[in-house]
């Protein structure tokens, strides 16, 4: 009689435990759940312990966390007709859990069709150039469309992102030499720029000379103390055309003129 009163027990205990099981629901602070009542939906419960009626109530847990999903790399045209291989990230949450029950069966996949579809759309609307150079403008503007298509379900996508764009060889090649050129034509501009500018200081230096003979004399003495340092066996001193002029402008000297001897 001990024995089968202890198994007694040991059955209740069980039985007990397994009704718990279904009476009590924990949830986490992350975590809520759709609770349905004979298949109406009642509201949403959590986070902390629910209590539900077995074979009535079903309570359906969703996680509100951020999730990461890697959008397949798509083949885009773009608009000016060259095939890329463009792959993205986008960051989303369940922002009402009952809309991502009852409206939509799997989200994440619905999510993910909906980012490579509008991928594909958006990059095939856009230069790639402007897909390469204004990549966080594209990066917005998928971001607002892809909300926008998931609001109804619930979901929020808070951020994606243009990861990788893959382009041909030929292109890559077109676009090397390009860049080439593009930086020879820079430095024949800052070349022509340099030359503009010191040819500019050299004539406001000339009409500055120009005013003060003087000047021109120090500046000469000063060249010839910087030629007569260095180290050479020839020496070209340059001469002042204005010295030359002055020299030339010297009267010669009369020459004597021999008396006759007289007869």
């Amino acid at each position: 009689m001990e024995i089968s009163g202890l198994n007694f027990i040991v059955v209740v205990v069980v039985l007990v435990v397994l009704l718990l099981t279904q009476v009590v629901k924990r949830l986490f602070e992350f975590e809520r759940g759709v609770l349905f009542r004979l298949g109406r939906l009642v509201g949403v419960r959590g986070p902390g312990l629910v209590f539900i009626i077995p074979l009535i109530d079903t309570l359906v847990k969703v996680d509100l966390r951020v999730l990461t999903m890697d959008v397949p790399a798509q083949e885009v045209i773009t608009r000016d007709n060259v095939t890329v291989k463009v792959n993205a990230v986008a960051y989303f949450r369940a922002l009402d859990p009952d809309k991502v029950i009852t409206r939509v069966r799997d989200h994440i996949l619905a999510t993910s069709m909906i980012a490579q579809t509008t991928l594909r759309s958006i990059l095939g609307q856009v230069e790639l150039d402007e897909l390469l150079a204004h990549r966080d403008k594209i990066n917005q503007m998928l971001q607002e469309i892809i909300d926008r298509q998931t609001e109804p379900w619930g979901v929020k996508v808070s951020i994606v992102e243009v990861r990788d764009v893959e382009l041909p060889e030929g292109m890559k090649r077109a676009m090397a030499k390009q860049a080439e050129a593009e930086r020879e034509r820079r430095a024949k501009v800052i070349n022509a720029e340099g030359e503009y500018q010191a040819s500019q200081r050299l004539a406001e230096a000339a009409q500055v000379l120009a005013q003060s003979p003087l000047t021109i004399q120090l500046r000469f003495l000063q060249t010839l103390t910087e030629v007569s340092t260095e180290k050479s066996t020839l020496l070209f001193v340059p001469f002042p055309l204005n010295l030359l002029e002055r020299l030339t402008q010297i009267p010669s000297s009369p020459s004597p003129q021999l008396s006759k001897p007289s007869s």
